[in-house]
């Protein structure tokens, strides 16, 4: 079960939120220069090419960040969550907005303006490096993606979504086990570099052989062991 508390010692995987890899005076500081906002469900939080004036630190909710190509195809790029930081790489750099953020759900933040979360950083040397450990593993973890990718098929690589879905964002039910944030199939297609008519095909075999059910911006796996098979993985869920 997830904690959603970003000021929760414990309410994170190190390995990933910025919050939690900083120290609770750290923290606790740069909560402090900001001022908490909420957003509802499919609020834009963040605009693609926009000016960047602050950044934003989610507390709790789901958002998802999308870019759009210069030929109308929208590709999911990342889910950010309770603890993770957003804007701030247009915040250091300087330049405009690399990508959209939405919120899946209600959310709540706490904003900074950008040239006080820039001059938070040179007071906070500690809190620089945090960031850019952080940047660097969200590198890592996209060179990472991009060679696997690469030696999947599309519907090896919508298996492999589907499961990493499952595993962050799975709730068991009756049914089976349902992703608790809705994305759409082009997201799915553009989060697995194809199409949006690929994936809908990929998704009809799917719940013609019952492994997953859709619903409008619901979808429940019946039988993840088959898409572990897909996959070529051998561990569980």
């Amino acid at each position: 079960m997830r904690r959603t508390r970003a000021w929760d010692d414990d309410g994170f995987d190190d390995a990933v939120p910025f919050l939690a890899r900083l120290e609770k005076p750290d923290r606790t500081a740069l909560l402090a220069i900001g001022r908490p906002l909420r957003y509802r469900a499919r609020d834009i939080l963040l605009h693609q090419d926009e000016p960047s004036t602050h950044v934003l630190l989610l507390l709790r909710g789901w958002t998802k960040v999308t870019a759009l190509a210069a030929n109308g195809y929208e590709a999911l790029l990342a889910l950010r969550g309770p603890g993770d930081i957003i804007g701030e790489g247009a915040a250091v750099s300087g330049r405009s907005r690399s990508a959209t953020v939405t919120a899946l759900e209600p959310v709540e933040a706490v904003v900074i303006d950008q040239g006080r979360f820039t001059a938070f950083l040179g007071d906070h040397p500690q809190v620089s490096l945090r960031l850019l450990s952080l940047t660097t593993d969200r590198q890592r973890s996209t060179d990472r993606r991009r060679l696997e990718w690469a030696a999947l098929a599309v519907r090896e690589r919508l298996a492999v979504l589907l499961l990493e879905l499952v595993r962050t964002h799975g709730t068991r039910t009756d049914e089976g086990i349902e992703l608790t944030i809705g994305l759409s199939q082009q997201e799915f297609a553009g989060s697995v570099g194809s199409s949006r008519e690929a994936v809908a095909r990929l998704l009809k075999d799917l719940r013609s052989r019952q492994v997953v059910a859709t619903r409008r911006r619901r979808l429940v796996v019946l039988r993840p062991d088959v898409l572990r098979r897909i996959a070529g993985e051998s561990g569980g869920v």
